[in-house]
């Protein structure tokens, strides 16, 4: 929760370019993040609604590093829509296949490596106006391991639909009245 308390914060710092707050607070988000998901494995306290609302704090966290930094001028419109897109494509598989009496697909690992990517440039390209001396070494270094994100986090996407495809023209088993669950095929 706190996480996306933070999520606000976070944005208005890069909108009013104090980019040095702005990564203190996605330095503490990203450790209470690792924090929350190690003790949730190591104590089994894994929940639904965590494992729904992590991915959005994420998802919310690259939105509003995307849109500061865009309002800034220091990434092009272009990249915020490229992966504002995926993410609404990844919504429009949902719906399908909630029409089809599925829930969320597992996330794959190319979506993890992808998220993390973006999770890293992003923050590696604000590097560069909070500390100016290092720009020309951040700015380089962040686009490419963001561009390499917004690859993967598109190749993920196309591996979803993939995915959302084979799961809905599989043949649904019947449920067992007796155990009220679906057989192994559905």
């Amino acid at each position: 929760m706190l996480r996306l308390v933070l999520v606000p914060v976070f944005l208005v710092l890069i909108v009013r370019a104090d980019f040095v707050a702005a990564l203190v607070v996605l330095v503490v988000a990203s450790l209470t993040d690792l924090l929350d998901g190690f003790l949730a494995r190591r104590l089994g306290q894994i929940t639904r609604l965590g494992q729904l609302l992590d991915p959005a704090a994420d998802r919310l966290y690259i939105f509003a590093a995307l849109i500061g930094l865009a309002a800034q001028g220091l990434v092009p419109w272009w990249i915020v829509a490229i992966i504002v897109a995926r993410d609404a494509f990844l919504l429009i598989l949902g719906v399908v296949l909630a029409n089809h009496g599925f829930g969320p697909l597992p996330v794959h690992q190319l979506g993890k490596v992808a998220t993390f990517a973006l999770f890293t440039g992003l923050p590696v390209i604000m590097l560069g106006p909070a500390f100016p001396a290092i720009e020309a070494v951040t700015a380089p270094v962040g686009w490419a391991i963001t561009l390499w994100g917004a690859f993967l986090y598109w190749w993920a996407g196309v591996i979803y639909a993939i995915e959302t495809v084979r799961v809905i023209r599989m043949p649904r088993v019947a449920r067992d009245p007796r155990s009220d669950t679906l057989g192994s095929g559905g």
